[in-house]
Formats: C-alpha cells, structure tokens, sequence
C-alpha cells in the first residue's frame, strides 16, 4: 500500500469534487437494504478523514485506520475543530490486528485498488473479517476493470488551479486491471511553487474474484453493486466503480 507523505497535504485539493455525500448515503442504504443498525464503524483508508467525520457526525462511534501518518495527523485536526470524537488509529490493512468488535467495516475511494497482490488482499479480508462482530457488514468499492482499461490508462490528467496544479500520467501492465499512475504536483509557497512527485501503484479484478476470496474467508450474502446503485442488477454496461457488501457469518 501507498504510505502517502507530501501527497497528504493536497489530498483534500486534489479530491475536493470526491463524492463523500454519495459513500455515506450509499451506507446507509446498504446498511437498510441488509436490515442492520450499526454502531460501531471501522473506515478503512480513511485518508484525511472526510468520510469518517460525516459518519461521526451522523452519530455513529467511528475509527478511521490509515497507513500514512500525515493523512491521520490532518483527520486528527479536522475532527477537533468539529468537535468530533474518533478514534485514528496507524495500521496497515494487510496486517491489521487488535481491533475488533465493529458492525459495519467500510473502505471507499479505491483503498482496495492499492492492495494489488492477491495474497495480500485476502490477508486484508481476513483482518477485517476478524475485527467484525457476528452479522457485521463489509462495503468496499473498487474500479471495474472496463472502466480501467478504457477510461484510465494511457491517459493523462491535469489542472490548475489557485493552490496547486498537477500532471498525472496512467500506464498499464500485461494484467487486466492493473495500473501505475505518475503524479507531479506544483504546490504554491507564496510567490513560487514547490514541486514534488508520487508514483503509486493499484490493481483491480473482475468482481468474482473478490466475491471468491470473501466467500474463502467466511463471508456470507455478499452482492455487488454499481456507481452507488442499491440494485444489484448493472443498469449500463458501463460501470466505473463497482460495490462490493459482505456479511460475517453468525455461528
């Protein structure tokens, strides 16, 4: 996984047209579709802690896990001015451990695409799996591999604005999904702008393939979604993310 350090200061830039409204909307109707009332939420890749601090402030009791320091340190900041409580904690998802006890796991904005070993993603399966209570939920989302494949790579992205401006170059490998994004930031520091450059590394699969490894681990009633859509049928044959919901199994 990507442990982000200079990129954590432009995130918040970089991804304010992000559909944080949607993710939380899309919980809850998840959350009724699967008759389940939860408390207790583990975010997952929470980043600088946008979707975390919206659950908190819908009253749930909210952890958000992420591997970069400098992404807690800014959630950190942004709940003590709102005055919410959470709980950050600095965790590799792949080696999550020492939290349990959640109802509801959620993990948005392609946290999954950066575990692109298939090793690695179901140790990451497993962890959560552990840290759910009987009947928990796990929402995930991912990008279809189309949509990789035709609206990603070999593509390059830009733009300007009064803060920052930056390049970002997409390039594939021989497996289907997988992608290398090249990313170089201008960030202005008064009357001149600072440089600096990121290279971060994704993967996506067909969703049955995650639907097998979740159903190797133990989960249950698992359905998959498209582009926040709570039917489980694909309505286009075009999808950019798909949604992927998992229940723990009750004994």
């Amino acid at each position: 996984m990507t442990e982000y350090s200079q990129f954590a200061h432009v995130y918040d830039v970089f991804m304010e047209d992000a559909p944080y409204d949607q993710w939380v909307s899309f919980t809850k109707d998840i959350c009724d579709k699967y008759d389940s009332s939860p408390k207790k939420v583990i975010d997952l890749g929470c980043g600088t802690g946008e979707i975390s601090l919206r659950l908190a402030n819908k009253g749930y009791v909210v952890t958000g896990v992420d591997l970069s320091q400098d992404m807690l340190t800014i959630a950190d900041q942004k709940s003590q001015e709102q005055g919410l409580e959470v709980t950050w904690i600095k965790q590799d998802l792949r080696t999550l451990e020492g939290i349990s006890g959640f109802d509801l796991a959620v993990s948005y904005c392609d946290v999954i695409n950066y575990i692109p070993e298939l090793e690695d993603l179901r140790n990451t399966f497993e962890n959560i799996y552990h840290s759910l209570k009987e009947d928990g939920l796990l929402i995930f989302d991912v990008h279809d591999v189309e949509y990789v494949k035709n609206d990603l790579i070999e593509h390059t992205f830009s733009d300007v604005n009064d803060e920052m401006a930056y390049i970002w170059n997409c390039f594939g490998s021989e497996h289907p999904g997988e992608m290398f994004h090249e990313l170089t930031f201008f960030l202005k520091q008064g009357d001149h702008y600072i440089r600096f450059d990121e290279d971060h590394h994704q993967r996506t699969y067909k969703p049955s393939v995650f639907r097998n490894i979740l159903e190797e681990i133990g989960f249950v009633n698992i359905n998959i979604y498209h582009d926040f859509n709570c039917r489980n049928e694909k309505q286009e044959t075009f999808s950019e993310r798909n949604f992927i919901v998992a229940q723990k199994q009750s004994r």
